[in-house]
């Protein structure tokens, strides 16, 4: 695969850390799971859950391998620094200190090996008056700008259905991993990467931020409308909800010139600054006219004139649209832990060397034997790191190689 040569620590938990790294795994690199003795946090969220495996957990950690390590003592430091030192990753989002507190630094790190990229995930990023405080998904959607333009015009603030701050951030770490391992094939050196959850926010506002940088006005909440295109969003046709996106003059004119509506062909209607100029009328217009058809004969009569159109889904539709599952965005798997079960496939498709989903997330510390074997440990020491509570495995026997 692409990435099986590649070798990453994954000290993160919760969501942006593990999506980070799944989407190496899903490309063959290794990636080992360090995880404390209570395990990830996501392994106990829920319900739901399915044979005591929690759902949220399962969707993040497909194709990695787990070592369970209590990093408090000395022990534990060391056998996580002998992982470094043969590793080209460490992924983590504790909070900005910790790793120092820990002895566990950078510059410990690069110590050990001087090739080592450090990607680390936080709420606010390692300086700034921020920097030590707590930060979660909601708390950067709300400071970063996102909830002040999500939701109905004049309603409370809404954060976005699902954690864009945590996924965003952990692409963007992804993104910085790739750049610093392409940099570091022309130096050998390896760097640290900061990612907060409040830049990855406050980077998507893009046209907005232009827009205010230009004008000074706050961008307000507009529903699903588009500031700056008229129409584009979504409207209620006869038996329900589907999304129209008119993005210039000319599908404007296609538009006008198949339905033949009177009401529709005033000039003022003709550019996109007039639509948005008037906005509220022409609306009203619309919103009327739509719902005398159903969704799927506005679908027609939008995607003969190739105007962008499409139902709005509940997940139970989508999951199971045929082009989904021929796109191989839906993938049925078997596991000894819980047996048939679905999960999302990988949005990346290459053609030559392609993504694959090829083991179930791990058991807490299923691999904590086999990983320290091949660093150099003896089943001796193992069993006494295990008596110590050093380490912890979800073997009930230890092997022997």
């Amino acid at each position: 695969m692409p990435l099986s040569n590649l070798k990453i620590i994954d000290l993160s938990r919760l969501l942006s850390g593990p999506y980070a790294t799944m989407m190496f795994s899903d490309f063959g690199a290794e990636v080992i799971k360090v995880e404390t003795p209570n395990g990830d946090d996501t392994r106990h969220l829920g319900p739901p859950f399915i044979e005591d495996w929690s759902t949220y957990f399962l969707s993040i950690n497909r194709n990695k391998k787990s070592i369970s390590l209590n990093l408090k003592t000395e022990e534990g430091k060391e056998i996580l620094l002998k992982l470094i030192e043969e590793a080209d990753v460490v992924i983590e989002n504790f909070r900005p200190g910790t790793l120092e507190r820990l002895g566990l630094s950078y510059e410990v790190m690069k110590g050990h090996n001087q090739g080592i990229i450090l990607a680390s995930i936080s709420g606010f990023g390692q300086k700034g008056e921020y920097a030590q405080k707590p930060g979660y998904d909601v708390l950067a959607q709300a400071m970063g700008g996102l909830m002040s333009v999500t939701g109905e015009k004049g309603g409370t603030p809404v954060k976005a259905g699902y954690s864009f701050a945590d996924l965003g951030t952990g692409m963007w770490a992804a993104f910085g991993i790739l750049v610093a391992l392409w940099e570091r094939d022309r130096s050998g050196k390896g760097q640290w990467i900061d990612a907060s959850l409040l830049d990855t926010i406050i980077s998507w506002q893009t046209y907005l931020a232009s827009s205010y940088f230009a004008t000074g006005v706050n961008p307000e909440p507009l529903g699903t409308e588009h500031p700056n295109i008229v129409p584009y969003q979504v409207f209620e046709a006869a038996d329900g909800n589907f999304v129209v996106a008119i993005a210039n003059d000319k599908m404007w004119s296609a538009f006008t010139n198949k339905l033949n509506l009177d009401t529709l062909k005033s000039s003022k209607y003709d550019t996109n600054k007039g639509r948005v100029t008037h906005r509220d009328q022409l609306l009203q217009i619309l919103k009327d006219t739509f719902m005398q058809r159903t969704r799927t004969e506005w679908d027609e009569f939008f995607t003969e004139i190739k105007v962008p159109v499409g139902p709005v889904n509940q997940l139970s539709e989508i999951l199971q649209d045929p082009h989904v599952i021929e796109r191989g965005m839906v993938q049925e798997k078997e596991s000894s832990e819980i047996g048939k079960y679905k999960t999302l496939g990988i949005p990346l498709q290459l053609s030559r060397t392609p993504g694959s989903i090829r083991t179930f997330p791990p058991k807490l510390g299923e691999h904590t034997e086999s990983i320290l074997q091949d660093i150099g440990y003896r089943i001796e020491e193992i069993s006494k790191f295990i008596d110590q509570e050093v380490v912890k495995t979800s073997q009930t026997k230890l092997s022997t190689k």
